[in-house]
């Protein structure tokens, strides 16, 4: 009977370390959607060269930052902006930011 007792404890503390343990793999994502400020007005173009680079949140500083959307001078002929966007990984999702291509 104390054998069959002493298995049933083993037994009851090897599963609380594997429910304890099943947390670990949890992620917690906050976001607060949405612009810090007032809605910008996009100023107007300052030469037919100029592309629009849309508004983003970008990590900086262990965190999320908000960036405005500007003009910009593309950095050859030619050049396309693509924005930045959340891309599937093996392990989850994957911030990648936007770039000239």
């Amino acid at each position: 009977m104390k054998k069959i007792i002493r298995i049933l404890m083993l037994l009851s503390v090897v599963s609380l370390f594997a429910i304890d343990s099943s947390r670990a793999q949890e992620i917690v994502v906050r976001a607060r959607l949405g612009r810090p400020g007032p809605v910008m007005v996009r100023p107007m173009r300052p030469s037919p060269r100029h592309v629009w680079v849309a508004e983003e949140w970008v990590p900086g500083g262990g965190t999320y930052v908000y960036h405005e959307g500007y003009w910009a001078l593309p950095p050859h002929p030619g050049a396309i902006w693509v924005a930045g966007r959340w891309r599937h990984r093996h392990h989850g999702y994957v911030w990648v930011g936007g770039f000239w291509r």
